[in-house]
C-alpha cells in the first residue's frame, strides 16, 4: 500500500480527501495517487472500504487490543464482525471480513469521522474528513528533502525539524526507507518517527521520493564524493587494481621490543627482557591467564655507573578489556593522540616501572605501545604479576622466565620505522602492507633464547608513508585478512588528523574498503601501525576522486 504521500499531505491541509472507485485499487488522496491492496467493494448493498488501509490513507490512528479496534467514534469487534458508534450498535452487515481483510461501511466511516461522503455516479466516491487532531502531548516528527524527484545516484539532502509541544528534548529518531542516494529508478517512501525525553513517540511523518532519469553517480563514485573518513563502501573490483610499488627511503632506525609470547601467561613471570640504549618502541599484547587478578609491568633498570634518564615520547594502551578486537584500535588512537615529556631518572642499578597496566581480571587483556628514549643503557623487563605481588627487585629475582607458547612471537627487531615513498600515476592503485612478500616481515632475535624470530604482520612497525601526486584522490583501507580495527594518522598540508578505521564495527570484506582521506595537497603523509588483535594484510587503495563535469559532476555540499 502506498500511503506515504497521504501522510505528508495530512500535515499540511485541514481536510483529507480520499477518492475511490468500487472494485479498483487505485485511489487519490488530495489529488495524489495512492494504492490500496484491497479494493472497495459492495457487500449486501453497502459500499465497503478496507478499514486499516483507509485509516492509514486518511492519517487516522487505529488503536486496538483483544479483538477491538477504534477509529474516532467507531468501535469494531473484529471477532464478531460488529460495530458501535458512540456506544450505539450498528446494523448487521456494517462490518465484514472478506479474504482475511476487515471491511467497514463507507457511510459508517464517514459518520465516525464527521466526514462527508459524496458520489456522482454511484461508483466513484469522495470521502472528505478533517485532519486528525492527534494526541496533544506527543512530539511531532517533521523533515523535508531538497527535491521530490532525483536522478539515480543523486544525493538526497534531508532537513529535520521535529518538535515537542512542551519543548521537551527529542531524544531518539527512527527512520524507515531513508537512503542518502537511490541508485535504481522507482518511487520510495521515507518515514521518520521521533521520541521525546518523556518516552512519548510521535506518529510517523512520511514523504515520497521519485527517482528517474540519467544517473549522476554509481555507488562507488558517490562514495568517493560523499563518504566520511571511516565509512565503508562497496567496490567489487578492488582486488584487481595494480600495485603501486613504494621505494624505501632513509629514515629513523631503532629497535622494536615485542612481547606476545606466551600471549596468555598462566603464572607470574618474565615475559620478555632485553637491554638497549637510545630510542626504542615497546609493544606488548597479553591476556591474563592466571585465574586471578594480575597486572602487566614494563620495568627499566639502569645498567650504567651513572644516572640515566628514561623519557616516554608516546604511549597508547588498552586495558582492561575482554574484547580482543578493540585492543589494538584504542591503543593506536591513544598512541597518536599522546604527547611526550614523561621522564624517569634512574640512579645506577635502580629499577622503576615505565609502564604499569590497570588490574586485569582473569581472562581480560592489555595492549600497550610506547616509544622510549634513554640517555644510557637500560634493561627492560616485561612482567605479568598477580596483583598481590609488587614489582620489586627482590620479587623480580625470584620470578621464572616464561617459555614461548609456540604460536606467537617475542623478540627484538631492528627497524621499528619503515619509511616508504610512492609516486601515484595511473589510478586506481593499491599499496600492500603486511603480506610478508611485497611487504617483507621484520626478522629479529629472541634475547632470552638467542633464536632468530620473524614478525609476521609487522605489528608495532610504524610505516612512514609519503605519497606524491595525491591531490584530487581518495584513499581507502581494504582489509584482506578478515577483521580489522585500527587507526591512521594523516598529514595533508597544514592538517594533521587521526582517523578511526572503521568509524563503527569492524572492517571485514576486501571488496568493502573504508575511506581514509581525500587529500587536498599533492603530498600526503600517512603514519600507519598494523593494529594488534586485527588481521593482515591490508591494502591502501588510491582512487581518482576529483569532481568532473558531466557524469558524476553534481556535488551537493549542504547536509544539515
Amino acid at each position: 500500500m502506498t500511503t506515504g504521500h497521504a501522510q505528508g499531505v495530512t500535515s499540511a491541509f485541514g481536510s483529507v480527501q480520499l477518492t475511490f472507485t468500487l472494485d479498483q485499487t487505485g485511489t487519490f488522496v488530495n489529488g495524489d495517487p495512492a494504492t490500496l491492496l484491497a479494493a472497495p467493494r459492495v457487500v449486501g448493498g453497502r459500499t465497503m472500504l478496507p478499514l486499516r488501509e483507509t485509516a492509514a490513507l486518511l492519517g487516522q490512528p487505529l488503536p486496538g487490543a483483544a479483538g477491538q479496534v477504534q477509529l474516532a467514534r467507531l468501535s469494531v469487534d473484529t471477532r464478531q464482525n460488529s460495530a458501535s458508534l458512540n456506544g450505539t450498535p450498528q446494523p448487521a452487515g456494517t462490518v465484514a471480513t472478506l479474504g482475511g481483510v476487515l471491511y467497514v461501511s463507507a457511510r459508517t466511516l464517514a459518520d465516525a469521522l464527521n466526514a462527508n461522503l459524496s458520489t456522482d455516479d454511484g461508483r466513484t466516491f469522495t470521502l472528505t474528513a478533517l485532519r486528525n487532531g492527534g494526541n496533544p502531548l506527543i512530539p511531532q516528527a517533521r523533515f523535508s528533502t531538497d527535491k521530490t524527484t532525483y536522478a539515480p545516484g543523486e544525493r538526497v539532502v534531508y532537513t529535520e525539524y521535529p518538535f515537542d509541544p512542551d519543548g521537551a528534548d527529542i531524544t531518539a529518531r527512527r527512520w524507515t526507507g531513508r537512503q542518502d542516494a537511490y541508485f535504481q529508478p522507482g518511487t520510495y517512501t521515507v518515514s521518520l518517527t521521533v521520541t521525546n525525553s518523556r518516552g512519548l513517540q510521535s506518529q510517523p511523518f512520511t514523504r515520497t521520493i521519485r527517482v528517474e532519469g540519467t544517473p549522476i553517480d554509481t555507488p562507488l563514485t558517490y562514495a568517493l564524493k560523499y563518504a566520511l573518513p571511516g565509512d565503508s563502501f562497496a567496490d567489487p573490483q578492488v582486488l584487481s587494481y595494480p600495485s603501486a610499488t613504494p621505494t624505501t627511503a632513509e629514515g629513523p632506525s631503532y629497535p622494536l621490543l615485542f612481547s606476545d609470547s606466551p600471549e596468555v601467561p598462566t603464572q607470574s613471570g618474565v615475559l620478555y627482557q632485553d637491554s638497549l640504549s637510545g630510542r626504542a618502541r615497546l609493544l606488548a599484547y597479553h591476556l591474563n591467564g592466571l585465574g586471578r587478578p594480575a597486572r602487566l609491568y614494563v620495568m627499566a633498570r639502569n645498567l650504567e655507573s651513572r644516572p640515566v634518564e628514561v623519557r616516554s615520547e608516546r604511549l597508547g594502551e588498552t586495558a582492561p578489556t575482554r574484547i580482543e578486537g578493540i585492543l589494538g584500535q584504542v591503543t593506536l588512537l591513544e598512541y597518536f593522540a599522546s604527547g611526550g615529556g614523561t621522564v624517569l631518572n634512574l640512579l645506577p642499578g635502580q629499577t622503576a616501572a615505565v609502564y604499569a597496566s590497570p588490574t586485569l581480571s582473569a581472562g581480560s587483556g592489555v595492549n600497550v605501545m610506547q616509544d622510549l628514549i634513554t640517555s644510557g643503557r637500560v634493561e627492560l623487563t616485561f612482567l605479568m604479576l598477580e596483583d598481590a605481588l609488587p614489582p620489586t627487585a627482590q620479587v623480580m629475582q625470584q620470578l621464572p622466565y616464561l617459555r614461548p607458547d609456540g604460536k606467537h612471537v617475542r623478540g627484538t627487531f631492528p627497524g621499528a620505522v619503515r619509511s616508504l615513498r610512492v609516486n601515484l600515476s595511473a589510478l586506481p592503485a593499491r599499496i600492500v602492507i603486511g603480506d610478508g612478500r611485497v611487504d617483507p616481515a621484520l626478522t629479529g632475535t629472541d634475547a632470552l633464547t638467542g633464536q632468530s624470530v620473524r614478525l609476521s604482520g609487522n605489528y608495532g612497525v610504524l610505516y612512514d608513508l609519503e605519497v606524491n601526486g595525491a591531490s584530487g584522490t581518495a584513499v581507502a583501507l581494504s582489509p584482506r585478512g578478515g577483521l580489522y580495527r585500527g587507526a591512521m594518522n594523516v598529514q595533508d598540508g597544514p592538517i594533521t588528523q587521526t582517523i578511526k578505521l572503521p568509524r563503527t564495527g569492524n572492517a571485514l570484506k576486501p571488496d568493502e574498503p573504508v575511506l581514509l582521506w581525500r587529500p587536498q595537497s599533492d603530498r600526503l603523509n600517512i603514519d600507519f601501525v598494523p593494529s594488534s588483535g586485527s588481521n593482515l594484510p591490508i591494502s591502501l587503495v588510491f582512487y581518482r576522486a576529483r569532481t568532473l563535469s558531466g557524469f558524476g559532476g553534481l556535488l551537493k555540499t549542504y547536509q544539515p
